[in-house]
């Protein structure tokens, strides 16, 4: 699927796949990222609510992809 490695982060989420009742929003992960100048491989709508994903490169060109699939 992917050529390299690759980490995946999924707000809401606990390592069990069962949603938390509280998280950051991948929206308001995304803004803080951008608000440190880090540049974004692909970005989360922020005009919308809900599941969502950004992706961001690592300094050796792995992807990092910040997927939020809960409300």
């Amino acid at each position: 699927m992917f050529e390299c490695n690759a980490l995946t982060f999924n707000p809401g989420w606990t390592s069990q796949a069962q949603a938390l009742k509280e998280f950051e929003d991948v929206r308001e992960i995304q803004q803080n990222l951008k608000a440190r100048g880090l540049p974004l491989a692909s970005e989360a709508d922020e005009s919308t609510t809900g599941p969502a994903s950004l992706t961001l490169i690592d300094p050796d060109g792995n992807p990092i992809l910040i997927d939020q699939h809960v409300e």
